[in-house]
C-alpha cells in the first residue's frame, strides 16, 4: 500500500480538498469526521470518501475527534467502535448529548444487540466491517439528507405540526415541547415523528415507517424501527410505558394517536 497519498496522514487536522468529479458534486463537499485507529483503514476510507467527492479529516482517538468537533465545520462523525481509550459507544452518547450531529457507526461486529445499543445511544447507522464501499457511500448520503433535509423536502412536506402543546416543525427541523423548549433528537427520530404527524390514526407498518423516513435508500434495518420509537417516546410521552401518543398496534405496527393541528 502506497504511503505518499496525503490521506495516509490519518492524524493531520486538516481536511483535504476532493477532486472535481461527478460525484464531488453530488455530496457537495460535506465534511466527514473519520474516528479510526487503524492507519490502513483510515487511508482507505479516507481514499474512498475523497473519490466520492467528500472533505475527509481524520482522528485516531476521541480526545482527537473532540478537538476536532472544536474546530467546527463537521457535517457528519464515522465513529469506529474499537478505540484506544474512550471507545465508540461512549463517545457517541457523548456527541449526542449535546449535539444532533449526523453519526455512523463503523465496528467489525455483526451482532444485532451491538446494533441497537449504538442507535440507542443515538447513532444514525451503523456500518459492520468488511463493508462494499458504495454501501457506505450511500448510507452517508442518505443520513446527510436526513439531515438537510429541511433543504431539500417539497414545500408541501415543510409543515409545521401543533398537538397537546408540542410543535414539531418539519420546516425548522426543530421538536419543541409543551414549555417552549427546543428537544434534541437524531435525524432518524427526527423524520420518524414527522411521518407520524403526517398520518394521524393510521396503522404504519415498520416496512411503511421505513419507506416514509428512508425512501427506500440505505438505512437502518427493519427492526431498529422499534428502537427509534422507544426514543422519541423517552423524549416526549409523560409515561413511556404507557405512551398516549405512540400507540403499538399487535402484528400491525404504529398509530400516532394525536390529531395534530397543520400550521
Amino acid at each position: 500500500m502506497t504511503t505518499a497519498s496525503p490521506i495516509h496522514q490519518s492524524t493531520s487536522a486538516h481536511a483535504v480538498a476532493p477532486p472535481r468529479t461527478s460525484d464531488s458534486a453530488t455530496s457537495a463537499g460535506y465534511q466527514v469526521l473519520l474516528v479510526e485507529d487503524d492507519a490502513d483503514m483510515a487511508h482507505l476510507l479516507g481514499q474512498m470518501l475523497v473519490g466520492s467527492g467528500f472533505v475527509p479529516r481524520f482522528a485516531q482517538s476521541t480526545t482527537e475527534m473532540d478537538a476536532q468537533l472544536r474546530q467546527g465545520g463537521v457535517d457528519l462523525v464515522l465513529l469506529d467502535v474499537m478505540l484506544p481509550g474512550e471507545d465508540g459507544i461512549s463517545a457517541c452518547k457523548r456527541i449526542r448529548a449535546s449535539s444532533n450531529l449526523p453519526v455512523i457507526m463503523l465496528t467489525a461486529s455483526a451482532e444485532d444487540i451491538d446494533r441497537i445499543l449504538a442507535l440507542e445511544l443515538g447513532a444514525d447507522d451503523y456500518v459492520t466491517k468488511p463493508f462494499n464501499s458504495r454501501e457506505l457511500v450511500a448510507r452517508i448520503r442518505t443520513v446527510l439528507r436526513r439531515a438537510q433535509g429541511a433543504v431539500a423536502a417539497p414545500i408541501e412536506h415543510l409543515k409545521i405540526y401543533r398537538f397537546a402543546g408540542w410543535v414539531v416543525s418539519a420546516r425548522d427541523r426543530e421538536l419543541i415541547n409543551p414549555e417552549g423548549a427546543r428537544v434534541s433528537t437524531t435525524s432518524a427520530e427526527f423524520d420518524l415523528l414527522v411521518a407520524l404527524c403526517q398520518n394521524p390514526g393510521v396503522i404504519l407498518s415498520r416496512e411503511q415507517l421505513l419507506e416514509l423516513t428512508h425512501g427506500g435508500s440505505a438505512g437502518p434495518i427493519e427492526r431498529t424501527i422499534d428502537v427509534h420509537i422507544s426514543r422519541v417516546r423517552q423524549k416526549m410521552e409523560p409515561n413511556p410505558r404507557e405512551p398516549t401518543f405512540i400507540k403499538t398496534v399487535r402484528l400491525g405496527g404504529y398509530m400516532f394517536t394525536a390529531r395534530p393541528e397543520v400550521l
